[in-house]
């Protein structure tokens, strides 16, 4: 039994709990303002570079610093809710949260904004799995659908409208306002959940240090394998092989230690008996690997490609927040009525037929069909997120939801990060190879290179340095096409893991437990 478990407090009654409409709204404003930071830099980064004076390796640490951060920090949940409650976390959380918001903006080097980013990571990442709990444990059993729902759709919207929402308030203003615009929102959030959340009775108990620090190990290094491992040519590297090698260790000692430990351990064995829970993790860590590397690819694609405006890729890229807020406010009204393993067959499904659309995009084509695909995608994703945390918590008893959530978290953090690396790892492999073949069939007695107008001629200088960006461009496509493929063919073998889900008897939330007391 984890450390967290042995300590978390009685889930709240649902029948007594005031003010839930305002609870809603204020951790939904930090579960929000969490999930944008996840994406809302992206589009910022050259100018970012610019004005650090970074390179482009250097720059992509604003991004991956976050993730490592994160990811590290979510298992603790559990036990600071179990320590000092769960509405002093939240509190703590949101303030630094929004303090280190203000110090990203403020940054006026590489390592400032870095070590900033870090500090948001950490703090950040007690958000999602708190808001997740707090509406499990705030609302009666039939309304567990349309709230989580409302979670899911909070989650969406960082990779949806980070993008589009970054891109406009770095063209309009400045880059340090994606920042500073958690500024608000944070002091909101604090105000409604220290107004309205009830308190949770804490219960001190000793952390599991030991399997804290091996799984931070662990996934700090894969991190760290993953960032670097195409910069260095990956195990030709002695440091890539010592991070490979390392991440593995460390692991093996977590799980070695986590299924002796006699008293506890910083995971909780009994997460691992419930199989709606594995398998609905597990699902996590495939939807992490999809949106996140999807949503990665694309502002590259559309702005380096095809030469798109930063504003204008928000807004064709927006269709995909309709279609996955639609699919939201079904999914609330379905979820009781239908089987939650159909709906999210069906999300895959649709998910796997957008993929395909994006297999089909050329160089020359309008954005129809980048407006329908993300659509059908945005409606995918939506289908398949809530009904996917409604089955993986079906099943869980209510006094260990401090424990999953943040498990579950977590295994999506890791999914979006691998996702995301293997993704630009096989872009920039591809592309290459891709580049290879096209120039190798370029020769002075092809009929087609001799056709070519003298602009692209390959015996001149000019004509050959512009023919090798033409050929580059091509390279790139195929390489995103491949990327696309792969994400299609990894949704579609995903599907058969559906039947491993038991349909729920009851939903989360029935046996909510001995009340605790709402605020007066």
């Amino acid at each position: 039994m984890s450390a967290a478990a042995a300590a978390v407090p009685m889930p709240i009654d649902p029948s007594r709990v005031r003010h839930r409409g305002m609870i809603t709204v204020s951790i939904m404003l930090a579960t929000i303002m969490q999930a944008l930071d996840t994406t809302i830099a992206n589009v910022a980064l050259p100018h970012m570079q610019g004005s650090l004076q970074a390179s482009q390796d250097q720059i992509t640490w604003v991004l991956t610093s976050y993730i490592v951060a994160a990811a590290i920090a979510t298992p603790l949940t559990g036990w600071l809710c179990a320590r000092w409650g769960r509405k002093q976390v939240f509190q703590i959380a949101v303030v630094g949260f929004t303090i280190a918001s203000a110090l990203c903006g403020m940054a006026s080097t590489l390592w400032e904004i870095v070590l900033a980013r870090l500090l948001q990571g950490v703090f950040g990442a007690a958000l999602v799995p708190l808001s997740q709990a707090v509406l499990l444990d705030i609302n009666p059993k039939e309304k567990v659908g349309q709230a989580m729902a409302i979670w899911g759709a909070g989650i969406m919207v960082g990779p949806i409208l980070g993008p589009m929402l970054g891109g406009w308030l770095t063209e309009t203003y400045d880059w340090r306002w994606v920042f500073y615009i958690n500024l608000p929102v944070g002091v909101l959030a604090f105000y409604g959940i220290a107004r309205y959340l009830p308190e949770s009775r804490p219960k001190a108990e000793r952390l599991d240090l030991f399997g804290f620090a091996t799984l931070s190990l662990a996934v700090g290094l894969l991190q760290m394998f993953l960032d670097r491992g195409e910069q260095l040519d990956w195990f030709n590297s002695a440091e890539i092989r010592i991070e490979a090698v390392g991440s593995l260790l460390a692991f093996a000692f977590f799980a070695v230690h986590t299924w002796t430990a006699r008293d506890s351990s910083f995971l909780n064995r009994a997460l691992l008996r419930d199989r709606n829970f594995v398998i609905g993790g597990l699902f996590a860590f495939i939807v992490g690997m999809i949106l996140y590397a999807t949503m990665a690819l694309l502002p590259t694609l559309l702005q380096g490609l095809l030469g798109y405006p930063v504003i204008y890729t928000g807004e064709v890229m927006a269709p995909r927040g309709i279609g996955t807020m639609l699919a939201m406010v079904l999914v609330g009204r379905l979820i009781h009525r239908i089987d939650v393993r159909a709906i999210m067959a069906l999300g895959f499904t649709l998910t796997a037929v957008s993929l395909y659309q994006m297999t089909r995009l050329t160089l020359d084509m309008d954005s129809s069909l980048v407006i329908i695909s993300g659509f059908i995608q945005g409606l995918g994703i939506g289908f398949t997120f809530v009904p996917l945390s409604a089955a993986a918590f079906s099943t869980l008893a209510p006094h260990l939801r401090n424990d999953g959530t943040p498990i579950f978290s977590l295994l999506r953090n890791i999914g979006s990060s691998v996702g995301i690396s293997i993704v630009q790892a096989l872009l920039t492999e591809n592309t290459a190879r891709a580049h290879a073949q096209l120039a190798a069939a370029i020769t002075p007695y092809d009929a087609a290179v001799q056709n070519l107008p003298p602009l692209l001629n390959p015996q001149t200088p000019a004509g050959l340095a512009v023919l090798n960006l033409e050929i580059n461009r091509q390279a790139a496509m195929i390489g995103y096409l491949g990327d696309f493929k792969l994400m299609m063919w990894l949704t579609l073998l995903s599907l058969p893991l559906l039947l491993l889900i038991r349909r729920p008897r009851q939903a989360p939330g029935a046996d909510a437990g001995p009340p605790v007391d709402a605020p007066h």
